[in-house]
This record gives C-alpha cells, structure tokens and sequence, in this order.
C-alpha cells in the first residue's frame, strides 16, 4: 500500500506541476501587489481543491452513471496523460495543463484570475481530474477506507506544495529561471509518459480478460 501512495504522490506531483505553475502564475500577476498575488494564490487553490475533491469523491459514480467501464477509462485517460507528458517533454504549452494564449490575453483583463485560468485549467484541468478518476476508480470509501484516505491525503499534499509554489513564485522564478524549469518539465514529462503507458496496459490486460 505504501508503495501505491508514492506512485500516487509522484502522479499527481507530475501532472499538477507546482513547479511549472509558478512561471505562468508569476506572469499572470505580474504588476499587482503582494497582498493580491497572496490573495489569488489561496483563492485558486482553495478553488482547485473543491473541484479535485468534488471529482475524488464522485468519480467512480460519474463513471458508472455514463456506462464507461474501468478498462475503457484507463484507456484513454493513459491516452490522455501520454498527450500531456508530450507537452512536457517539449515545453510547450497546451490546453491540458496550461491556460491557452487568447485565455492568457483574456485574464490579463480581469482583476481576479482565481477561477479562471489558475484553478482551472492550470491547477484543476483535464489532465489533474482525469488523474484522480484513473486513481480512485473501483477504490470506495466504504470498502477500502485506509486506500481512500491515503490518496486524499496525497492529493492535499500535493496541492499544499501547489500553494507553497505560487507563494513563492517569485523566488522559485530567480531560483531556476525558465530554462531550469523548463528542464524539470522534460524530466517530469518522461516518467509521467511511463505511468501513461502503465495506465494503457492496465486497462488493455482488464479489457482482454473481460471478454
């Protein structure tokens, strides 16, 4: 079980990126003052962290109520994530992880981007939720309570790093410059390719002996 928590810590350290948020972060309040960057830093997480829960809790309900099978979601999630650990590897920006350049102009014209775009898509995208139903699907809180607690315990971790990151986004910047995280980036984006993968197989094998 402890190994399945580091895997799932190391998932979502990859895919929210706390590291690679605080480059866009620190662009979007470039100008506003240190109480407004502090203010929309907590906002969005706070914000990003009721989406996360919302989809960590009703998942595999969602799933059911569409008929998608578990094998089926495995499948083009890992298809998914292996999308996004191809932005990664080649630094560029998409709409997976990353506000898109008419989304970037559009915030520059609101006084608050807590909502939109840092907790969503930045912290709470399609990559981070897609994620988490990959990771609690056929997991219940009723039936495997420890399982369950511990990965929402990972997940608040992840997003308490996440908060920490845009906090310190200013100094992270001076620290690594865009190159170093950049380069952090591509090392994040392979191992998250392999867990893509990993993720296709599973739902591949579960689907083979399905039928």
């Amino acid at each position: 079980m402890f190994d399945q928590f580091i895997t799932t810590f190391i998932t979502f350290l990859v895919v929210i990126d706390p590291v690679g948020v605080a480059p866009a972060f620190a662009a979007l309040t470039r100008g506003g003052s240190d109480r407004y960057r502090r203010r929309m830093a907590i906002k969005a997480t706070a914000i990003a962290t009721l989406i996360t829960l919302l989809f960590l809790f009703s998942g595999d309900a969602l799933l059911r109520f569409l008929g998608i099978s578990l094998a089926a979601f495995r499948i083009s999630g890992g298809a998914l994530l292996f999308l996004l650990a191809i932005d990664m590897v080649f630094a560029r920006p998409s709409g997976l992880r990353s506000a898109t350049i008419r989304e970037q102009e559009e915030a520059q014209y609101k006084d608050d981007i807590s909502v939109f775009p840092l907790a969503f898509p930045l912290l709470a995208g399609p990559g981070t939720l897609t994620t988490i139903l990959l990771t609690t699907s056929g997991i219940s809180m009723h039936t495997q309570p420890l399982l369950f607690a511990g990965i929402l315990g990972v997940l608040l971790a992840v997003l308490l790093l996440t908060l920490l990151a845009l906090l310190l986004a200013s100094q992270l910047l001076k620290l690594l410059g865009e190159t170093g995280a950049n380069v952090i980036d591509r090392l994040l984006g392979v191992i998250l390719a392999a867990l893509a993968v990993q993720f296709i197989l599973e739902g591949l094998r579960a689907g083979l002996l399905s039928n």
